[in-house]
């Protein structure tokens, strides 16, 4: 059979006789075995049964979360086949990842067999990649076109900036391939943004300039992006109708799944796919249109649409996902059919009517109440912390009740809004050794922005890492290239002095003008973050002596007897973080995914005043052990999976039997930056709504009352969504009303220390040394300095400067090796800091913990570093305890 074979509308292959009044003339639904029950609907509710069956130019399903849309769209395309209303070749299915493209094939072909073979069930790009290699030379490209990922365009976008120095007006790769993105998504090229682009503004005039040099190297290489195959599918239907006419002819029956995140390119595609091939293109179509096929006017009907979405569910707006394109269904197509399916499969009816009630004060929706046959299930648990670390430890604990109950670790979620909010929840779980595993991004202390912030730290309080030191050189881009890295790395080995030192002999060491300065003005600023440290007055000469003329410093007791005095950990990183413009650079790039690291700087800053908060005076080194010991801690094994944590927009598609969404706060959820956004409550709410409905059996909606951000401790508000839920659904540990009736002076995690019992700051003032011993020491530093200054170096020769690179590289593999095998800090951790790895603990045992008081060992399981105790406290009952990782003692 031909692939562009066709069928009349009585479903016979045209040219094939008819076999009487078998399944080639019967209606739909008629092709049961035996006139008995049909195995395409059995089982469907009548929403779904007319979803399958239904037809006409254009179908709407509006499946709520939960509702067995896939099951309906595979049984459509299913029952299409076999009522012989379509060969496979003829239906074209769209998802919108690689992944529910497979899952799509794999049941059609279960319910069909061979016979499914033949359809396109793709996603919008590959498919769109199919036409374009089969036409490419219709409008000047091969067929061997090569596609550039987000990595080559990149690449090719750094080099045309470079080439215009658009740097200097804040062009980034990111910010500017972000919005060239999204023009092309608009189906806007270089040309048709100059037309509208402010000729006065030198902005606007050179990201032109950008655009086309874009374009153009794009062609020279015969290359496409990412967003060019679909833009590029619609502009060749629209340029060359006799080729769209082939596709309007072939594909007789269009399906859209998520058609509530299609963007403008998109729906674009769509509408042309399903455009009537008009009279003048039917006379040029091979093989000739046959008379059964082309309708009174001499036109050839447009191809049936199905869609399936839920207008509920859009939430990704900022990738140019257009609501407009569900909600305006109906008047796009018109003679739409619009089937409502309801009835939830997922979840419980306390958990739907939660959705329902906070959905519901949407407008931009169509409207429909999503129900259940599975009965109302568990209430809502709602629990208000003190601060984040509260929310966290009662998240923490009731996965291990959950876990307890049976519930495994892979069937729990954790959502949040931004990922700035897993630092707490990553720290508590660790803590408790909850094994867990962030989706669709990083665990916090391994994101690139914050390793390059502690690269600092870690230089300041070691001036001797080769891995800190290098790291730091190149973050922010500063122009010190390798060659130079490798050229002051080779002389702080011969001279056995730190690397800040070499960077202050940067004058004798040939350098040119403006590198040399840069060097010298980065060792500084180490310089005076190590004294800050250190607690030494910044102003002191390199040699430590007190500053001449500073009568103070002079006459200062402790001054002169030595006495040192840490500045806080926060101070000394803002200090690094102001001076390197390290977040303002971040946020000048004006893109989403820079805003988001800015935001992970400005956590680590809380980070960091919350550790002094807590531990006032103890100093960067504590500081840097403490974060390396939680940083470094293996992965923990579990044999039922690990617990999920993500952000809300990752969430979408997944489900779980229990799910924590935490950070239900004004400024969090809804964000801060959608409240001043027209439509952008309105998204958020749809957020809220995807994350309600992940949950099937237990729900848990978490805040607190103050919330670290940006450094400064700040009052949260409840979110507005939690008000939208009827009081009766949530059975509150902990209200907002009774955290701030408590008058704020004591945590409010259930089971955080009340008066006398082994409270967190009594326990932390045992750690002695850690107080006196923290300040920052160089150790040869000094004395291996001698005579640095004076010893001119001059720039090895060319034939010289590949060994000495090759020599530094070598020296960081190894260092690198050191490194992982030390556990991520090797020069940091010493007897004064505490880390459990050597505590022997056995069944019987009596311990102490920080928070929880005195309790029994019950038994201990795992090695080395992945040590769990299993411990019942006198206080809180049962708990599991990282042991390298707890705050705990025994108690002889």
């Amino acid at each position: 059979m031909s692939e562009f074979e066709l069928l009349d509308p009585s479903g016979i292959p045209l040219g094939r006789p008819s076999t009487g009044s078998g399944a080639g003339g019967a209606s739909p639904g008629a092709g049961a075995a035996g006139g008995g029950t049909d195995p395409l609907l059995d089982g469907l509710n009548p929403a779904q049964a007319r979803a399958v069956t239904a037809r006409g130019p254009a179908l709407l399903i509006v499946a709520g979360a939960g509702s067995g849309k896939t099951r309906v769209l595979t049984h459509r395309i299913a029952h299409l086949i076999r009522e012989r209303e379509a060969w496979p070749s003829q239906i074209l299915a769209i998802t919108f990842t690689n992944k529910a493209a497979s899952e799509m094939r794999e049941r059609i072909e279960g319910l069909l067999g061979d016979a499914a073979q033949g359809m396109w069930i793709s996603t919008f790009h590959s498919a769109c990649v199919r036409i374009l290699r089969r036409e490419a030379e219709r409008f000047g490209y091969v067929s061997g076109f090569t596609i550039y990922d987000s990595a080559d365009s990149r690449a090719l976008l750094k080099r045309i900036i470079k080439d215009l120095e658009a740097d200097t007006y804040g062009f980034t790769p990111a910010n500017t391939g972000s919005k060239i993105s999204r023009l092309k998504n608009e189906l806007s090229g270089a040309d048709d943004y100059a037309a509208t682009a402010n000729e006065s503004d030198p902005r606007d005039r050179l990201f032109v300039e950008i655009f086309r040099s874009y374009e153009q190297e794009l062609r020279r290489a015969n290359a496409f992006d990412f967003d060019d195959l679909i833009g590029q599918t619609v502009h060749l239907f629209r340029s060359h109708p006799d080729v769209a006419a082939v596709y309007q002819r072939r594909f007789r029956h269009l399906l859209v799944d998520e058609y509530q995140d299609t963007n403008h390119a998109q729906y674009a595609l769509i509408r042309e796919l399903t455009r009537p091939v008009e009279p003048e293109q039917v006379e040029r179509l091979t093989p000739p249109a046959r008379a059964a096929e082309i309708d009174a006017m001499g036109r050839i009907a447009a191809a049936s649409l199905t869609v399936v979405g839920d207008s509920d569910q859009s939430i990704y707006a900022f990738r140019g996902a257009d609501i407009r394109n569900i909600v305006e269904f109906e008047r796009d197509f018109s003679g739409a059919e619009v089937v409502k399916l309801e009835q939830n499969y997922r979840s419980t009816q306390n958990i739907l009517s939660a959705a329902n009630a906070v959905i519901g004060n949407n407008f931009d929706r169509q409207e429909k109440h999503l129900w259940t046959a599975e009965g109302d299930g568990a209430k809502i648990v709602g629990f208000t912390g003190y601060s984040q670390h509260d929310e966290a430890r009662f998240v923490a604990e009731e996965i291990e009740d959950l876990h307890r109950e049976g519930v495994a670790y892979g069937d729990i979620a954790v959502f949040y809004r931004t990922n700035s909010q897993t630092r707490a929840l990553e720290e508590l779980l660790i803590r408790s050794a909850v094994p867990y595993r962030v989706l669709g991004g990083t665990k916090f202390y391994e994101r690139a922005e914050i390793k390059d912030a502690m690269a600092y730290l870690t230089s300041i309080a070691n001036p001797y890492d080769p891995i800190a030191w290098s790291r730091l050189l190149g973050a922010p881009k500063r122009g010190i290239g390798p060659m130079a890295e490798a050229q002051l790395a080779n002389f702080q080995e011969e001279r056995d002095i730190s690397f800040h030192e070499a960077m202050l002999a940067a004058p004798d060491l040939g350098f040119g003008p403006k590198l040399r300065a840069t060097i010298t003005g980065l060792a500084e600023l180490l310089h005076r973050a190590a004294r800050m440290a250190a607690g030494l007055p910044s102003t002191a000469s390199a040699d430590g002596a007190a500053p001449e003329g500073d009568a103070d410093s002079a006459d200062d007791p402790a001054w002169a007897e030595g006495e040192k005095r840490p500045a806080p950990v926060a101070d000394v990183l803002k200090l690094i973080l102001d001076e390197t413009e390290m977040i303002e650079k971040l946020r000048a790039k004006r893109d989403p995914q820079d805003e988001a690291r800015a935001e992970n700087l400005e956590e680590l800053v809380a980070v960091a005043r919350e550790f002094d908060v807590k531990n006032p005076g103890a100093g960067l080194l504590a500081f840097l052990t403490e974060v390396s010991l939680v940083a470094a801690a293996d992965d923990l094994d579990d044999t039922s999976g690990t617990v999920s944590l993500m952000t809300m927009h990752t969430a979408k598609g997944l489900e779980y039997r229990a799910v924590f969404i935490t950070g239900v706060e004004e400024g969090l959820l809804p964000h801060q930056m959608s409240v001043d956004e027209i439509g952008g409550v309105s998204e958020e709410r749809r957020l809220m709504y995807v994350g309600i409905t992940r949950a099937r059996e237990r729900l848990f909606l978490t805040l607190a009352s103050t919330r670290a951000q940006f450094g400064d401790i700040s009052v949260a508000m409840p979110s507005r969504f939690l008000q939208e839920i009827p009081e009766a659904l949530i059975d509150w540990r902990q209200s907002p009303g009774e955290v701030t009736g408590r008058g704020g002076t004591e945590s409010r995690a259930l089971n955080a220390p009340r008066g006398g019992q082994g409270s967190a700051s009594g326990s932390r003032a045992g750690r002695g040394a850690t107080r006196t011993d923290s300040s920052v020491s160089f150790g040869a530093s000094t004395a291996g300095r001698g005579g640095s200054g004076s010893a001119a170096v001059s720039e090895p020769a060319s034939g010289n400067m590949q060994s000495a690179l090759d020599k530094w590289r070598e020296r960081k593999r190894l260092a690198k090796e050191a490194q992982r095998a030390g556990g991520g800090f090797p020069n940091l951790i010493d007897g004064t800091a505490r880390d459990n790895g050597d505590l022997e603990l056995t069944p019987g045992d009596r311990i102490r913990h920080d928070d929880y008081g005195e309790g029994r060992v019950t038994g201990v399981t795992g090695a080395g570093s992945k040590r769990i105790a299993h411990v019942v406290f006198d206080s809180v009952g049962e708990r599991k305890l990282l042991v390298k990782l707890s705050p705990i003692a025994k108690v002889e």
